[in-house]
């Protein structure tokens, strides 16, 4: 992986960016934009940021590199969701999870080398190569009922757009992320809803699950109680996915009543994409591991990280990007510090967005690229 800060001073905006580039295979960028002076008022600082966007996709060591996914981090929605501009072909995610930077907005880009795009029901956008055809929804929500009834909804919804792609939740999903309001009280009847509706798509503990982080964070409507965020891939075969497990440090999430794999590698002809799910400090019993210590913690996350990465054979130099949830606000000191002092290069973001158990003072995701040899399937 390559990495690489650019500083737009004019803008005071700071872009932290990684790149996956080999000879004769697809590029993937993943970049992490951020105001450098957060006193700007709201409006500013998007307007900030999208000019950054722009010379950041115009940079030459990007410029064949194509949008395809970016996502607001916000610290108010309903009032900041107005300063989004009309969309293009990307998917757009937008969820109130509070940088911690002190800036008012954090912005998430993905960009594929070599792509053609189009615009999906659904909030949704396909993104065809070659061999493969990449499916990114974004926003996926319902205003009324229960939370087990909007989670419904939402699966519901997704599985339609994807059955009308000839795909589907257990062969074709790779990916997804449930941002659950006040997620303390909220986030049982999302699980068990989920669980319903994964076992009517054969989805359980003797076939698979999928790569998940279910997290805090808001919509726009305060009625929308669930948020989903999904990403699929068409054109597998079911050889080229891989669950991974971490078992010497890690338990199955089924022990503890749900339904999620710890991370999924696919396996391309040129490479492996690794897609680490939301990551706590917990043990191969399923037990929180330092009550109330924010420093061990964070250090057992990043081990359990590292051993799901190995598994995939993959370490931490192939991490293109690191989204870093945080219970406390008073936290944020020591893991931006430790984070600069271990991972100094890897884009990344530390959000206020409380983990589903209150023990857990931080989660950590991300997604990795290696280059691999697979013969017996198509390159990327």
């Amino acid at each position: 992986m390559n990495y690489s800060v650019i500083r737009y001073d004019d803008l005071s905006v700071k872009a932290t960016c990684s790149i996956y580039r080999k000879p004769n295979q697809a590029a993937v960028l993943h970049a992490i934009l951020e105001l450098t002076e957060s006193a700007f008022p709201a409006g500013k600082q998007f307007d900030c940021l999208h000019l950054g966007m722009s010379r950041i996709l115009s940079e030459s060591a990007f410029r064949d590199v194509a949008l395809v996914w970016k996502r607001y981090f916000v610290s108010d929605v309903a009032n900041q969701a107005e300063y989004l501009p009309a969309g293009g072909d990307e998917a757009v995610s937008l969820v109130q999870q509070p940088p911690l930077s002190g800036s008012k907005v954090v912005l998430w880009l993905c960009g594929i080398e070599n792509v053609s795009l189009g615009k999906m029901q659904g909030n949704g956008t396909l993104v065809k190569r070659p061999h493969y055809s990449h499916v990114f929804h974004a926003q996926l929500h319902e205003q009324a009922g229960t939370v087990e009834q909007q989670t419904k909804s939402v699966f519901d919804a997704y599985g339609t757009y994807l059955n009308k792609l000839n795909a589907c939740l257990e062969s074709n999903c790779i990916r997804t992320w449930l941002f659950v309001k006040d997620v303390d009280r909220q986030y049982a009847g999302m699980v068990t809803a989920r669980k319903t509706f994964f076992e009517k798509e054969n989805l359980t503990l003797q076939t698979h699950y999928i790569a998940s982080t279910g997290i805090e964070g808001r919509h726009i409507h305060p009625e929308v109680l669930v948020l989903m965020d999904a990403y699929a891939v068409l054109g597998l075969k079911k050889e080229q996915i891989q669950y991974l497990k971490g078992s010497s440090h890690l338990n199955s999430t089924s022990e503890y009543g749900v339904t999620f794999e710890r991370g999924t590698a696919v396996l391309y002809g040129d490479r492996c994409h690794v897609y680490i799910s939301g990551t706590a400090s917990i043990d191969n019993n399923g037990d929180i591991l330092y009550l109330r210590d924010i420093e061990k913690q964070t250090a057992r996350v990043l081990e359990n990280i590292s051993v799901l990465l190995e598994e995939a054979g993959c370490d931490m130099k192939d991490v293109a990007h690191l989204l870093i949830y945080l219970r406390d606000v008073a936290d944020y000191a020591f893991v931006h510090s430790y984070m600069q002092a271990h991972y100094p290069s890897i884009p990344k973001v530390i959000l206020l967005a409380p983990v589903c158990r209150p023990g857990w003072l931080i989660e950590i995701e991300c997604v990795a690229i290696k280059e691999m040899s697979n013969p017996q399937f198509y390159p990327f």
